[in-house]
């Protein structure tokens, strides 16, 4: 489930998508999973913080929506400005909020063996890692999707409109644009558990719209997404 970190560690950069190599046979329709989201309070991995992480899981391809896992973080510099414009969190809820360290053990804990789940999964779990990294915690080996990934996978496969020129520069992977143009189910943006469950919806339609062309377990998923790139923003 996790890796202990060592004395050396290892900068990274961007987390791949899918770390643990190995037991990908398994069909996803009857897999578990974790999906997440983390609210930051910027994009620069050495200077900005995890304001907020939330979590729903999956179980044979339904989402338990009694399962859940939300809480805001206190960062240690703390700029209530940046997350009240973005994220809408007030600077009382940040000051209220428990700090990371005392979030992370049972936010690892919630996840267990789960495969992860995330939008741009690489950035959330570049986060987590470097955090769990610095206060000496095991960090996440699982299993990883990218349902950005995944809906390049279905562009391409099903609709036979991915195209690498225009895609990875016209920002049509965002997850608010996804949830449109797929007509899914809309939640609030920039709420990390409500940004969970969105995730957990594109999620699961996309797994559903990719099986019927074979991708059905991780390994196929790992195959059919060599070579693709996208673009978020």
């Amino acid at each position: 489930m996790f890796k202990r970190i060592g004395k050396r560690g290892a900068d990274r950069g961007e987390v791949a998508d899918s770390p643990r190599r190995g037991g990908g046979g398994a069909e996803l329709a009857h897999a578990s999973f974790t999906v997440l989201d983390t609210e930051l309070t910027g994009l620069n991995r050495k200077k900005d913080e995890i304001v907020a992480i939330g979590a729903v899981k999956i179980r044979n391809f339904q989402i338990e929506i009694g399962r859940h896992f939300h809480s805001y973080i206190r960062p240690r510099r703390l700029d209530p400005t940046t997350a009240t414009l973005v994220h809408r969190i007030t600077p009382e809820q940040l000051r209220q909020a428990p700090p990371l360290e005392s979030v992370l053990p049972g936010f690892f804990s919630f996840v267990g063996d789960d495969i992860i789940v995330g939008h741009f999964i690489g950035m959330d779990m570049d986060f987590i890692s470097r955090a769990a990294k610095s206060m000496r915690l095991a960090t996440p080996a699982n299993h990883l999707v990218d349902t950005m990934r995944l809906a390049a996978i279905y562009k391409k496969l099903v609709l036979g409109r991915y195209h690498e020129s225009s895609s990875s520069a016209s920002g049509e992977f965002n997850l608010r644009r996804l949830t449109k143009e797929f007509d899914i189910p809309s939640f609030n943006a920039h709420d990390a558990l409500e940004d969970a469950l969105q995730t957990a919806y594109l999620f699961l339609f996309l797994c559903k719209k990719v099986a019927t062309r074979g991708v059905v377990t991780l390994a196929d998923y790992r195959r059919a997404g060599q070579g693709l790139h996208w673009a978020a923003m």
